[in-house]
Order: C-alpha cells, then structure tokens, then sequence
C-alpha cells in the first residue's frame, strides 16, 4: 500500500483520489473549496482544506512523505504551477500534473514533472479510437508507436482459425485469449474464434490497423 496527494479535488481529481482509495492506497486530497473537500472526505483516507500555493502548508500535511503527488488544479494555472514549484522545493520526486493548455503544458516539461496529462484530450483520443475501431474495448500505449489492445470476437467470426488471422500480420503478437472464465496463453493451429471471445494483443499501430479490417 502506496501513499498518494491528489491536489485539487474537481472531477478528474476526485475520480483519482477515489479510483487510488479503491486500490486500496492511503490518499490525502487537497482543495481549497470547502465543497469539494465535503463531498470527498468520508470516502477517502484524509481531505482537508488547504492553499496548496503555499509551501509551508504542505510541509505541514507531510506531502514530501507520499510516494506520488497528482496535480489536478483546474481553471488556475499560476496555482498549478506555484503548487509544483513549491513541491519541487519539499523533494517530492514524482509529480503528475493535469495541463490546461499548451501554454500550460509547456511551462510543466520545463519543469521536469514525471508525466503531464490531459485529461479532455485523453478521452477524445480514446472516443475517437472507439468509433473508428468499435471492436477494440481497451488499448495501452507503449510508446515508439507500439500498443496493447483487447479486442472482443464478433459473431461473423464463430468458427474462424484464429492462426489463419494472425499469420496475415506476423509482426502482432497474440498474448493470450479469453473465453468466459478461461484464460488461454497458447493457441494451436487448429484454435478457432467463438463470438464473445477476447484476444488481447501487442504490436506496432501499422500493423494492429492493418489487422483490424479482419474484425470488422
């Protein structure tokens, strides 16, 4: 079990304090709107009301102690950004930060945080990628252009040698196969498709595209 801040306690850091809490992580939440620290401070580990802006307030909630801090201030980027200074000053060595733009955004990789995110963006990726590929549920970038996907077996595949698909993009590796509570690592070549099952699979983004016309 982890410890973790999340500064800023709108929608997105609310959804990740309680997501951490869920995981089972000990979380201190952080606002300054009394509102948002109410509607938080039953179901996570500790919520207080507090100017994150403020260094010596910080020194006090022990945030240097936590293995991560999440940045999740909104509208206010002078705060977002004085909040990452001041955790910077205290030691914290892993710092996520919720970017409001690409102003925003710039001023943070100066800054050497651990990861910038983009919460609208994200999900507008993910939307995207959804409609354009309706089979893929859930995709993991790995970066260089590389990704895990789950992919869901449609009806129109029932029966279907599953070797014969996969030998038409060689470059995509088959990590293992779900069916109903079964998880299967190695397929022969005779293994055929039923609709329902889930494939997750690894590759390039060129060739998971090429491959997914198979699934259409």
């Amino acid at each position: 079990m982890a410890q973790f801040a999340v500064i800023g306690l709108g929608s997105f850091g609310a959804t990740v304090a309680l997501e951490l809490t869920r995981l089972k992580h000990d979380v201190i939440g952080i606002d300054t709107i009394k509102r948002n620290v109410e509607n938080i401070s039953d179901q996570i580990t500790h919520a207080v009301i507090a100017d994150a802006t403020d260094e010596h307030v910080l020194d006090e909630l022990n945030i240097q102690n936590c293995d991560a801090v999440v940045v999740a201030i909104g509208e206010d980027i002078e705060a977002s950004i004085l909040c990452v200074l001041n955790l910077k000053n205290l030691g914290v060595e892993k710092i996520l930060v919720k970017a409001k733009t690409k102003a925003h955004h710039t001023i943070l990789s100066h800054l050497h945080v651990s990861k910038i995110i983009h919460p609208e963006e994200d999900m507008g990726i993910r939307v995207a990628q959804a409609l354009n590929y309706p089979m893929v549920s859930r995709y993991m970038d790995l970066g260089d252009e590389h990704y895990i996907v789950k992919l869901h077996v449609q009806d129109k595949l029932k029966n279907v040698n599953l070797s014969g698909i996969m030998q038409q993009e060689p470059h995509i590796k088959l990590l293992l196969l779900k069916r109903n509570q079964q998880v299967i690592y190695e397929t022969d070549s005779n293994f055929t498709l039923q609709a329902g099952d889930i494939l997750i699979l690894e590759g390039s983004l060129h060739h998971l595209k090429k491959l997914s016309g198979c699934f259409l």
